[in-house]
Parts: C-alpha cells; sequence; structure tokens
C-alpha cells in the first residue's frame, strides 16, 4: 500500500462518517414529522445508515492493519539496514533544512 492509498482511503473514511452524521441529523430533524410516506423513508435511512456504519468499520479495520504492516516493514528494514536508513534521515533533513532556510 503507497502512502497515497493511505491517505485516500482515509479521506474516503472521513467522507462517509460525514455524510453518516448529516443523515443522522435529518432524521432528528425529520422525527416530529407524521405520514406513513416519511415513516418508510425515515426507515429506509436508518437501515442504510446502519449498513454505512458496518462498512465504514471495516473500511477502518483495513486501514489500521495496512498502516500496521507498513509500520512492521519499516521497523523490519530500518533494524536490517540501520546505516542507511541513518543515511536517508540525514538526506531527508538536509532537504528539508534548505526548504525551510529559504523561507
Amino acid at each position: 500500500m503507497t502512502p497515497d492509498d493511505a491517505v485516500g482511503k482515509e479521506r474516503i473514511t472521513q467522507d462517509i462518517k460525514a455524510v453518516i452524521s448529516d443523515a443522522e441529523e435529518l432524521l432528528r430533524a425529520t422525527a416530529s414529522q407524521a405520514g406513513d410516506q416519511i415513516a418508510a423513508a425515515r426507515e429506509r435511512i436508518q437501515d442504510s445508515l446502519y449498513r454505512a456504519k458496518v462498512k465504514l468499520a471495516e473500511v477502518e479495520g483495513i486501514v489500521v492493519d495496512s498502516t500496521r504492516e507498513v509500520a512492521r516493514a519499516a521497523d523490519e528494514y530500518v533494524h536490517d539496514h540501520p546505516w542507511r536508513a541513518v543515511g536517508i534521515a540525514a538526506g531527508v533533513g538536509f532537504v528539508v533544512g534548505l526548504l525551510v532556510s529559504r523561507r
């Protein structure tokens, strides 16, 4: 998994949470409305929200597992190649220092 994939999945997760929150707010706002059509629509929305929450939990689990896997791989790499990791960190620090000093 690339970092862009993780960011994309996290953004999708945040978007789904926002949609769920908005739908729940809509359900609360229409709670006092009467009528068979409104009741049926509310029931369908509640069912959809439940399914969305279940899927969201699954996606979050996948993201957490993937993140742990990437962290474990990075840890193993650093332990296997410590000097290479130090060199990479120094190079990144140097580049960041150059960029910061330009401002």
